[in-house]
């Protein structure tokens, strides 16, 4: 399952993410994972959590997130939750490529069964209605 957190700058979708982060370790059997561009949250995220910084890895781009996304998915089957905070400043604000880049995060998600959830920072009426074919926003 793909969720977002949509909203323009200020509204308060990092702090959602964070309460999400937080309903996730309290109810996952497995483990959590939050994903940042850079360090940003460490002190607001518990340490049952892992943190993790796509700046350290260089990932930029669509394509280079998703194939870190998978390799968290690959690398340990008992991640039940990976969290993004900031997803436009990692991958871009190329709107065109979000449909594809979510077509193939459902795919991930139904075959690994691990629950993906994006801060989105912009209105939804900006986003390609396609988009919602495969996430739902909270």
């Amino acid at each position: 399952m793909i969720k977002l957190i949509i909203g323009n700058k200020g509204s308060g979708k990092t702090k959602k993410l964070i309460d999400c982060v937080n309903k996730c370790i309290a109810e996952s059997d497995g483990n959590v994972v939050c994903v940042e561009k850079s360090p940003k949250l460490t002190y607001d995220i518990s340490s049952k959590a892992r943190l993790l910084e796509t700046d350290t890895y260089r990932i930029k781009g669509h394509k280079a997130f998703y194939g870190f996304l998978a390799g968290i998915c690959a690398g340990n089957y008992d991640v039940t939750d990976v969290l993004i905070d900031a997803t436009f400043k990692i991958v871009g604000r190329e709107y065109e490529k979000l449909p594809q880049f979510f077509e193939m995060l459902s795919e991930l998600s139904e075959a690994t069964d691990v629950n993906f959830i994006f801060t989105i920072s912009c209105d939804k009426e900006d986003l390609p209605v396609e988009i919602f074919d495969y996430c739902e926003e909270i």
